[in-house]
């Protein structure tokens, strides 16, 4: 909001008041904006679900559902509803402050926040997704699978790199890709599938605590427990969600310029040191608030856990029919190799059909691929650049455009280094064993909520108790569920 149309005899007392959160710089109180209308199209959400309808959708519980029935997918109801609720609590800090969680964290202890800022360049600086992609377009084109990441990835850094304001672009571009794949995918679940299976995949959702023997297994447990952490956004994908809603404008973010590509990185205004709070004593403003809370539930609520469970529905039924066509897709599947299983789950497609079915199945792959690499790319070079920016020495010399470029091009450079002179099967190994690393942030980001939103938040906007009880309930279900399975099966996610 503009503060100019405050009138000129409250300036001066906005101006002074403060609210002091942990040891770091205090926060300015300012006028909370107006909030839009609950009932929305698309907005900052639309970066969770590109980054949550990925691998775990359409390969890791199609695959778990042919290995131990639909009965297993209680599982993923329990994980894509525990994150709508974080998605929740991830959005209250950022639109209270303007902050990201970043600097939640570092309020309350600084190596917790350095922690995430490690995870995320042992995790995410890996062009996997890009890759899974990528292998599914050489199947449909016979163009090597390295020639078309590499491209990809190059454009991803030509588009944002003259992007005004990168988040316009970007929230309309994925608006696009997810439309197309919720529509597709849901096409092709009709054509191919049987209200059976459609059954059959809801009705699994509720047979809570089905796990057969061999899912105790060393084979298939750490499996299931990377599953379960990639039921929607997985690793530190939520804690990025802050950013987006920073920089569209959602609360007090409305007060924090947005990040502009490199070519316009010389119109961005001033970044401040820290975010602001509004006058949470003041009815008026408490009116508001509860207007961006409506906001921001409808999107975790429709938007996110509607989107999420309807493309993962579509993907099940998809691998039952593929099953039922072609019985020898439960053996790919069986295998580790994720290429050679979505091929098999194309051609079952396929058969139900016409070819044109297969080579449409590998195109929305593909497209995952490609709406996951736009996404995790964009939020990582936010992130490091936004903990860099406030935290480390001499970095506000720079811009935080300048700062969004090094990160975004340095991962697309190191990524092209792997494509190019990596793994001849790309990095997908190395994924596999910092997947640890990726579930375990998902339990830290958990006991990161209730310490930020607990102790640095005004009391009036704190969380409820239901909501702290199932975020701690997180932290115990990624954290426990990892450690058991690293010390039974001397395993972590598979």
């Amino acid at each position: 909001m503009d503060t100019s149309e405050t009138p000129v005899t409250t300036t001066p007392v906005e101006d002074k008041r403060v609210w002091k959160a942990g040891r770091l710089e205090p926060m300015p109180i300012r006028k909370l904006p107006d909030a839009p209308p609950s009932v929305h199209i698309l907005g900052p959400t639309v970066f969770l679900v590109a980054l949550g309808v990925g691998m775990g959708e359409s390969y890791m519980w199609p695959r778990l559902v042919l290995l131990f029935g639909p009965e297993i997918r209680w599982l993923f109801l329990i994980g894509v509803t525990l994150q709508a609720v974080v998605m929740l609590e991830m959005a209250r800090y950022a639109m209270a402050t303007g902050e990201s969680i970043f600097s939640g964290a570092a309020r309350v202890f600084k190596p917790l926040m350095w922690f995430f800022f490690t995870v995320a360049i042992l995790v995410y600086i890996w062009p996997g997704h890009l890759s899974a992609g990528a292998a599914a377009f050489e199947e449909i084109t016979g163009i090597p699978w390295t020639v078309t990441a590499v491209t990809g990835l190059i454009l991803v850094g030509v588009v944002f790199s003259l992007a005004k304001v990168i988040y316009n672009v970007l929230e309309n571009l994925l608006s696009v890709l997810i439309g197309a794949l919720v529509i597709g995918t849901a096409v092709i679940a009709a054509m191919v599938g049987s209200w059976a299976d459609v059954v059959s995949t809801i009705t699994g959702m509720f047979s809570i605590g089905y796990l057969p023997p061999e899912a105790l297994s060393a084979a298939w447990f750490p499996v299931i427990v990377g599953a379960c952490a990639f039921a929607g956004p997985s690793g530190m994908q939520q804690m990025w969600y802050t950013l987006h809603l920073r920089d569209s404008g959602a609360g007090m973010g409305a007060h924090i310029p947005r990040i502009r590509g490199l070519r316009h990185a010389g119109e961005e205004e001033a970044m401040p040191s820290r975010g602001f709070m509004f006058d949470t004593e003041d009815p008026a403003e408490m009116a508001k608030w509860r207007g961006w809370r409506r906001w921001v539930t409808f999107d975790a609520l429709l938007l996110f856990w509607g989107i999420t469970m309807l493309v993962t529905i579509s993907f099940t039924v998809i691998a039952q029919a593929a099953a039922r066509q072609n019985p020898g897709v439960r053996t790919a599947i069986q295998g580790d190799d994720r290429e050679v299983a979505l091929s098999a789950m194309a051609d079952a497609v396929s058969s139900a059909g016409s070819s044109v079915l297969g080579v449409v199945f590998l195109g929305f792959i593909a497209l995952i691929g490609l709406n996951a690499t736009l996404g995790l790319f964009d939020s990582f070079s936010r992130g490091q650049a936004d903990m860099t920016y406030n935290f480390v020495p001499g970095a506000k010399k720079l811009r935080m455009s300048h700062l969004y470029a090094g990160f975004l091009w340095g991962v697309i450079i190191f990524g092209i280094l792997i494509l190019l002179f990596g793994p001849a099967d790309g990095p997908s190994g190395i994924l596999d064993t910092l997947a640890f690393l990726s579930t375990f942030a998902m339990g830290a980001y958990c006991v990161t909520l209730l310490l930020v939103n607990n102790r640095m938040l005004p009391k009036p906007i704190r969380p409820r108790w239901w909501s702290n009880v199932i975020i701690g309930f997180g932290a115990v279900f990624y954290l426990g569920m990892l450690f058991y399975s690293l010390v039974a099966f001397g395993v972590v996610v598979g």
